[in-house]
């Protein structure tokens, strides 16, 4: 562990694969850290490197002003948290607990009540990254909360701050879920096809990085003609689209490839076509999704 001007007590709560890591990283980054968690064999390896074992909750809950919680579920952060809501004044606590907006709204009007302050976050970069520059973490509540909280924060990745409502985080994690598996269903269909040609897996993730930028590349304007309301077929027509969709599902069906990933984007196309978006672009498919109009 090394020293940091502004090394920042804090103490994990759940050490799990993300609560050790989490552990770890502010370690690593020099700020003292008290470790608990209900299993205490967890713990050996952190305090092996320099963390500061809790032998109860209460202790682990009073050793610092900076709580930070990884565990199961919101039920699990509850169960953590009652038995010391009487520690809570004064501290804040930091959920990186994956759950749903409302819950985190309610657990941020608990601590409030228990004079507490509380910050929800969300890990978007899995347990790997956590500890260095690419891991993304993503957190809503106050804003004085998350500054008091920043050098700690830093310590774990990019900290992004979205808003003052506790479910913001929340909901952005569960958005981006979406978009995580969206991609990943596809370039795992993409796998199963070429596989079928004889195409490596590896050569296909090669080739699909040198797409992905293309791809990205779109998000930007997407994003700001679905601001607007419009869907200029600057990439093709729904029309269109849906044509070349289907020969991906009567390809895939000819080769014997399961059509789950293409036929749901087939049915979404589908509905963007009986809407009368047939000359639009492909982000008229918000309007669809979401049941608002679209002008071209």
């Amino acid at each position: 562990m090394t020293e940091r001007e502004d090394a920042q007590p804090v103490a994990v709560l759940g050490l799990g694969a993300l609560g050790s890591v989490v552990a770890g990283a502010l370690l690593k980054a020099g700020h003292p850290t008290t470790v608990w968690n209900r299993s205490p064999g967890r713990a050996a390896d952190l305090v092996g490197h320099g963390a500061i074992p809790a032998a109860t909750l209460a202790e682990a809950a009073t050793a610092s002003p900076v709580v930070v919680l990884a565990v199961a579920d919101a039920d699990a952060v509850r169960a953590v948290l009652e038995p010391v809501a009487d520690a809570l004044a004064g501290r804040v606590v930091v959920n990186l607990t994956s759950g749903r907006p409302e819950q985190a709204r309610d657990l941020a009007a608990w601590t409030a009540r228990r004079g507490g302050t509380y910050l929800d976050g969300a890990a978007m970069s899995g347990t790997r990254a956590v500890g260095r520059p690419e891991a993304l973490f993503l957190y809503s509540g106050s804003r004085e909360t998350f500054d008091s909280a920043g050098p700690a924060l830093r310590s774990l990745g990019r900290a992004r701050y979205l808003g003052a409502d506790p479910g913001t985080a929340s909901l952005h994690d569960t958005a981006l879920l979406g978009v995580n598996l969206g991609l990943l269903t596809g370039f795992y269909h993409a796998v199963a096809l070429l596989g079928g040609a004889g195409v490596p897996a590896p050569d296909v993730a090669e080739v699909v990085t040198d797409y992905l930028p293309f791809a990205q590349g779109l998000l930007a304007e997407h994003a700001r003609q679905a601001e607007l309301r419009t869907a200029p077929p600057d990439e093709g027509t729904l029309e269109v689209l849906a044509a070349a969709v289907d020969h991906l599902v009567a390809t895939s069906a000819g080769l014997g490839i399961g059509t789950d990933v293409p036929d749901g984007i087939r049915a979404l196309l589908e509905r963007g076509l009986r809407a009368g978006h047939g000359r639009d672009g492909l982000p008229s498919l918000v309007g669809v999704i979401a049941g608002t109009e679209v002008t071209r």
